[in-house]
């Protein structure tokens, strides 16, 4: 902490004023006063995010910077002249079960006087005025925390089940790819070898064979990066007839390099190509030069599609954290809902997903990580309400001075008997265990409350629409970062 420019005097009349003293009694204003102390600080650093937090903080007057490390860098969170704001050791009521540091770091923006509490006696202050509250909080935390974790882990199973996959697709690629461009190399070297003789018609001749094999082998490799995806109907179909060809050519187990040909996009027309093209002699070992030539291909794009959906995963894991955002900022709400379905991909795995997006909206002022929350959870409730299978509709559109985000399913909906009591904590219908009941509380505060929102449901059998509405424009008090 900065050091204190002086010590000054603690008036009882002045914590009287600051809205989280003005409900105690003299007796508790006067005991303030003694076990605290008025300081003035700055400009300069209050505390430090990761110290450890042995006191707790109330603006009496000045001007503060409360900010969080991201990387190297320190993102500003919030600045305010507000008296009474407060800050430091506030979760010292856990005790233990948190790590008892402070969670950001505060500066003072110019000289600026604060009422300073230790956390031991901030602690000892809880307990003796305030049990019944202190025991409420500690309940609330743990259970919060419980459904924080649950989602979290979940959705990190989730995630390590996506990238699992595709990182597996790659590296099952790989050794096939070696052992095919080996091949290639070594048929190549095969199909032009000659007499070691200084005949230079025969050296012209085998560069000429050289030449067309090398047009060969682009025009395969161009087919097969660009070959169109085919039905298993239509693959079958010319697979039918990519085999009668081979055979009709004396291709010994045409029926192996078939799948090949039809997948790089190497149809009968092609083939016919390549047999004018080169002599009957050496028709065999060039077609099958040129399958080593499509298949690897063909593995290099599952490589690239492979490792393009890790990338693709990792950013959507980025863009649901904003680990490296500000959190309060302008930000695209169509980014936002799209990270969170992919991130949920596997969830939705048996659900038709529809996306219905107003590209035109603007973008608006929001806590990104907590909106991210907000989608997960009404996702999720949609998709245990179908029983895994059915419509998911996710729709934007603007709503006079608002944005319109919408959850729809068709599931059996929410009964009129309790509708009005789903945003209450602790209510769900779920069976024992199978739920906390804070699901749609935590998304009524983080929009209401933090947002200045509005979270409601309109629901009918096959037809539930959770419809969360955002200002487009943030209140007077609050300025987001720009995008």
């Amino acid at each position: 902490m900065n050091e204190p420019v002086s010590p000054l005097p603690c008036s009882i009349d002045e914590l009287r004023t600051v809205f989280l003293f003005e409900k105690l009694s003299e007796d508790q204003l006067g005991w303030l006063c003694r076990e605290g102390k008025v300081e003035q600080i700055g400009p300069g650093l209050v505390f430090g995010e990761g110290e450890p937090a042995e006191f707790f903080f109330v603006l009496l007057d000045g001007e503060v910077v409360l900010s969080r490390r991201v990387g190297a860098d320190d993102v500003e969170i919030t600045r305010t002249s507000d008296r009474g704001v407060y800050g430091g050791a506030m979760q010292v009521y856990l005790g233990d079960r948190v790590s008892q540091a402070y969670t950001a770091s505060l500066r003072a923006a110019r000289p600026s006087r604060f009422f300073v509490l230790s956390a031991a006696a901030f602690h000892q202050m809880l307990q003796d005025w305030f049990p019944m509250m202190l025991h409420l909080l500690e309940g609330m935390f743990s259970v919060s925390q419980r459904e924080r974790l649950l989602t979290l882990g979940s959705l990190s199973a989730d995630l390590t089940h996506e990238l699992n996959n595709p990182a597996a697709a790659a590296l099952r690629a790989i050794p096939s790819l070696r052992e095919r461009v080996a091949g290639t190399r070594h048929q190549l070297a095969t199909m032009t070898a000659g007499p070691d003789d200084r005949d230079a018609l025969a050296a012209l001749a085998r560069l000429r064979q050289l030449a067309v094999l090398t047009r060969l082998q682009g025009e395969a490799a161009e087919r097969a990066a660009s070959a169109p995806a085919l039905s298993p109907l239509e693959a079958s179909d010319r697979e039918d007839e990519a085999g009668d060809w081979l055979r009709a050519h004396g291709v010994a187990g045409g029926w192996d390099l078939a799948p090949v040909f039809v997948q790089a996009g190497l149809d009968t027309g092609w083939l016919d190509q390549v047999a004018a093209a080169v002599d009957e002699a050496a028709l065999d070992g060039t077609l099958r030069w040129l399958t080593d030539t499509a298949e690897a291909e063909l593995l290099m794009n599952e490589i690239e599609d492979s490792t393009t959906r890790i990338s693709s995963l990792v950013d959507a894991a980025r863009q649901y954290s904003q680990l490296d955002q500000a959190p309060y900022r302008v930000i695209d709400v169509h980014k936002l809902l799209d990270s969170t379905l992919l991130m949920m991909s596997r969830r939705l795995a048996g659900i038709t997903v529809v996306k219905d997006y107003d590209r035109h909206l603007p973008q608006i002022p929001a806590y990104a990580a907590e909106l991210n929350q907000v989608w997960t959870n009404l996702i999720d409730n949609a998709v245990s309400a179908m029983g895994g299978t059915g419509t998911l509709t996710v729709r934007t559109v603007r709503d006079r001075d608002r944005v319109l985000a919408e959850i729809a399913d068709t599931g059996p909906g929410v009964p009129a008997a309790i509708r009005d009591r789903i945003f209450e904590p602790f209510f769900t219908t779920k069976p024992p265990g199978g739920g906390t009941g804070l699901g749609l509380d935590i998304c009524w505060r983080i929009v209401v409350k933090k947002h200045h929102g509005e979270l409601q449901v309109e629901s009918k059998p096959g037809n539930t629409r959770f419809q969360v509405r955002l200002p487009l424009t943030a209140p007077d008090a609050e300025q987001p970062e720009p995008a």
